[in-house]
């Protein structure tokens, strides 16, 4: 029987913005098996550097571990996108510095979530939705981020589910930063999918 552990942010736990609705782990596990079982250790507004203490909470009978950490460290360094620079390069530079800082930031909570011993697999931070007015800086800004965790998943051979791609539709966000009920069942599929060594356009195999 598996018992499936969400960590990270509110791409998880996103029950304080569905209106009543069910919430991400509340649909996975809906979908699990007979005796599979999941359990919220995710919490809205964590960092990469909170994940240490959500892994405390993980129960003995776990079994596989979920990520989806990230979108709050670039939420904290969207304050770079305002700076001036007189060139492109200037920059390029800028972010590259914001990326190096969460690289390190993001191994060692993998680093930590990894010492459990346990099937891990991570998510990438999901784009924010294509009506928003500065989707394509955003978007281009958090594809740095995203190489981070890509290279983290294929580096040390972990399963990846591309939330870039399950939330492609508006109606997947319950605003900008946080799934929608619509949004969460397809999350949840990908978890899933993900845990059973099924691949997809949007989930990478171990």
């Amino acid at each position: 029987m598996a018992h499936i552990i969400l960590l990270g942010d509110s791409i998880f736990d996103n029950a304080a913005y569905v209106r009543g609705g069910p919430d991400v782990v509340r649909q996975l596990q809906a979908k699990l098996p007979e005796g599979w079982r999941a359990t919220l250790a995710a919490v809205d507004g964590a960092t990469t550097c909170d994940v240490a203490a959500q892994l405390r909470h993980v129960p003995a009978d776990a079994t596989h571990l979920i990520v989806s950490a990230g979108g709050n460290d670039a939420l904290g360094t969207s304050h770079v996108l305002t700076e001036n620079v007189s060139l492109v390069g200037e920059a390029l530079a800028i972010l590259a510095d914001a990326a190096d800082r969460f690289a390190a930031s993001y191994a060692a909570m993998l680093d930590a979530v990894l010492a459990r011993g346990l099937p891990t697999t991570l998510c990438t931070i999901y784009d924010t939705p294509q009506t928003s007015a500065e989707a394509r800086i955003i978007r281009a800004a958090l594809s740095l981020f995203n190489d981070v965790i890509t290279r983290a998943a294929f580096s040390r051979g972990l399963a990846l589910v591309d939330l870039r791609l399950v939330c492609s539709d508006p109606g997947d966000y319950a605003n900008p930063i946080e799934p929608s009920v619509a949004g969460g069942e397809k999350i949840a599929a990908a978890i899933l999918a993900a845990v059973q060594g099924r691949g997809g356009s949007f989930v990478v195999a171990r």
